[in-house]
This record gives structure tokens, C-alpha cells and sequence, in this order.
């Protein structure tokens, strides 16, 4: 298989298409099937406790599975998740970057099936995983 958006044209479709978010989010590689994803973690991503919040990692493996899934299909915006399910593992540090890990287990012509393990940068130990079900539009 091969990519239909590199790591440029993924920020840059964040940018245009995506700006609210396109600040906090950095494509750190992408392969065939793969993305690695960091959320530039402050203040607004935490929850009293001084930790990361859940809807946070929610939405790190959110953005990180959606451009899995463009950076094999192209920008297609209309790609919207179906169905999720998270697990969060143990307490990320409030003060560091979360790193997202995303492998698309399935690509088809209408749904895509991704795995994402986030971790808190520099630690080998995930705090949460998501799986989650992608709707993808039909081809015009």
C-alpha cells in the first residue's frame, strides 16, 4: 500500500481544514498503515489532579487515527468515527507531551479499523489505548 498524503500535506489540510485543533497536533512520522502523533500538551489539557484529561487522549486518538486513515485515502473530510473504545491505564504527567501510536489494522472501502497506544513522551509504558471504527464517504 502506498500513502496518499505526506507529513506536510497532513499539516497542511489540518491548517486549512482543521484550524481549531491544527495548533496542538504534530504528525511526527507516517508509513503505510501507520502514524505517530504528538498533542503539545498545556493547561487547557488538564483536569483538577494535575493530569492529563480523558477527553484529551480521547481526542489525540481521535485526530491520530483520522489522519491515518487520510494519509491512505487522500483528504477526504468527511471520514468521521463510528465507534470507539478506550481505555485509559495509568495517570499521564500533566507536564509532558503525549506521543500516539496509531496502526490501521483495517482499510476498506467504506470502514477503517485503527489501534492507538498513547504514551507520555520518554516513557515506554502506554497510558491509555483506543480502538476505534471510521466511516469513510463514498468515492465521487
Amino acid at each position: 500500500m502506498q500513502l496518499a498524503m505526506t507529513i506536510d500535506e497532513l499539516h497542511d489540510f489540518l491548517a486549512r481544514d482543521f484550524p481549531q485543533v491544527a495548533g496542538s497536533f504534530e504528525v511526527v512520522s507516517v508509513a503505510p498503515m501507520q502514524i505517530t502523533v504528538k498533542l503539545k500538551v498545556n493547561d487547557g489539557h488538564l483536569r483538577p489532579g494535575g493530569t492529563v484529561s480523558g477527553p484529551t487522549m480521547f481526542g489525540l486518538a481521535d485526530v491520530s487515527v483520522y489522519l491515518a486513515v487520510l494519509a491512505m485515502i487522500g483528504p477526504k473530510e468527511l471520514s468521521v468515527t463510528t465507534s470507539c473504545a478506550m481505555d485509559f491505564m495509568r495517570k499521564p504527567a500533566a507536564e509532558t507531551d503525549l506521543i500516539c501510536e496509531c496502526r490501521l489494522l483495517k482499510l476498506g472501502k467504506v470502514l477503517a479499523v485503527g489501534d492507538a497506544l498513547i504514551f507520555s513522551e520518554g516513557d515506554p509504558k502506554p497510558v491509555a489505548r483506543a480502538n476505534m471504527t471510521y466511516s469513510i464517504p463514498p468515492k465521487s
